[in-house]
Order: structure tokens, then sequence, then C-alpha cells
């Protein structure tokens, strides 16, 4: 098996770069050294439109923004961070991030590595608690939150989630991924070329993903960046109504809707119209 340094298998690279070349728009490839490793970053839209970061779920990788970034990357410079340690283009170094600390650290690498001082940040799932946690590290380089129905943010995972979920965590394989997918989504129709991806990101070796506590609400009630958040309204993942209550507590400023025809994995790419509707206009007029 030839992992092209990458760790991993020549199946992997080739369904990842069928997936990429599926964005309707062009595509640069930016790869950016550190002590942890070279990130891989998508890049496309305007050179000099305003920077947007974002931030796949887990089990996903930067490829997974291809019904989005025709929207988003009209006005905006879009880059698409494959993250090290995950599936993805990104290659680990003899010490990848560890833990929560490391993370930040590596995202904070990222922006001074793309020449970027501030940026909107938008995340999807595990990605938006990435993205929410690095908004409360560094306010001052985050303009804009999206949150596409994010993860242990606002609230916890629904035990039969984690219970169906349970398989594919203690011995993942591409099919079990798929499984779990079409269950999560009601068998939404998913792109071919995403779902191949999809079920050979689940045998990536040696994935090492950095979790950490959900953020503390007095943290929260005084963060004063700009948020969106959507939640899909069939998420299995957790219970919609309950995460927009939560938000409403803890981020009382941000904006806040249920996409009632989208689950919690489609999210991104299943009649994504909307999403980047509501997307694209936040932005727009939340941009300083």
């Amino acid at each position: 098996m030839s992992d092209d340094g990458h760790g991993a298998n020549a199946a992997f690279l080739a369904a990842y770069d069928a997936v990429l070349a599926r964005w309707p728009v062009q595509v640069e490839a930016i790869d950016l050294p550190s002590a942890y490793g070279m990130t891989r970053v998508n890049a496309c839209g305007p050179t000099d439109g305003p920077p947007l970061i974002l931030l796949h779920g887990g089990g996903t990788t930067a490829a997974t923004w291809f019904a989005n970034v025709a929207e988003l990357a009209r006005l905006h410079r879009v880059y698409a961070v494959d993250r090290i340690g995950e599936p993805g283009r990104s290659i680990r170094g003899e010490q990848p991030p560890r833990n929560v600390p490391d993370l930040l650290d590596w995202l904070d690498g990222v922006l001074d590595g793309l020449g970027i001082e501030s940026a909107a940040v938008c995340g999807h799932s595990y990605g938006g608690w990435i993205a929410l946690t690095y908004g409360l590290h560094a306010p001052q380089r985050v303009r804009q939150l999206v949150l596409l129905d994010p993860t242990q943010c606002f609230g916890g995972f629904r035990v039969g989630y984690l219970l169906r979920a349970l398989p594919s965590l203690i011995q993942p394989t591409a099919s079990r991924a798929r499984a779990f997918l079409a269950w999560e989504t009601d068998d939404a129709e998913a792109d071919p070329a995403w779902l191949r991806l999809y079920g050979l990101a689940a045998e990536f070796p040696d994935v090492k993903v950095v979790t950490g506590k959900r953020p503390e609400p007095g943290l929260l009630r005084a963060l004063t960046t700009p948020a969106l958040v959507l939640l899909a309204g069939r998420s299995r993942a957790h219970t919609p109504r309950r995460v927009a209550s939560a938000v409403a507590r803890l981020l009382p400023h941000a904006e806040t809707a249920v996409l009632p025809g989208l689950s919690h994995h489609a999210m991104p790419w299943h009649e994504a119209a909307d999403l980047n509707t509501r997307v694209v206009d936040f932005l727009d007029r939340t941009e300083t």
C-alpha cells in the first residue's frame, strides 16, 4: 500500500481528489508547514475577498464543502482546512496536535501561514466545536462565527445516537460508516463520489481526534462575536429545539434557526441552497 507520505492509501487520495474535482470553482492547494506537520488548505474565491475558514465535521475532509463553495466563494476568499491527524491530505509530523491547546495553536499557525489577521470561521458538527472554542481562545482573530449543527457546544449527544455509533467507533469500516450515515440521514441521497470518500475516511489509519470540554457558560455569555447557529431539524445527534433553547440562554446575541429538512450528517450537502443563502446573507450583513 502506497501512502505518498500522507498516511492514506492511493484509493483514499483518489477519492479525495474526485470529490475536490466536483467543486464548481477553481481550487488552489496550499500546504502549510509547522511543528505539527503539513496542513493542506483548499483555497478558492477572490484573493482580495474577506477570508472565510471552513472546518469540516469529524470523519469527513475539507473536500466535503462541494455543495457550498460556489456561493461562499462568490465574494469571500474561502479556505477549507484538512486537520492534521484526521482523514485528508494534511500530513502529520512527529508531534501532531494532542490536546486542545495544541489544536488551538495549530489553528493560530494556519491563519499565520495564510497571512490572515482575522477571518470568519465556519464549522460543521465537531468543526463547529473547534470554531467556537477558537473564537473564545482568540476573539480578536474571529470576525464572525457560523456554527452548523455544532456538537458539544450547547448540549450533549443523544444516547441513542452514541449507541448506534458505537460499532463504528470501536472497529471503524467503510460499510459500518455508510450504514450509520444512512440511518442518521434517513437514506438521504448522497453524491456517490463523496459517499465513497466518506467510507474510505472511516478506515484512515491512526486517526487522532482532539476533544475537549463544552465551553463554559460564562465565557459564552461574554462572547460578542457575531454568530449564526443553524441547526438540523432532523438531527439524530441531539435534540435541535433543546439546543436552540440553550443557544438562546448562553449566546443570546446569536442568530439561530432550525432547518427542518436536514439531518446532522447531511447538513452541508443535502438541499444546500437554503443553508448557503442564510450563511452568505449573515456574512454580508455582519462584515465589518
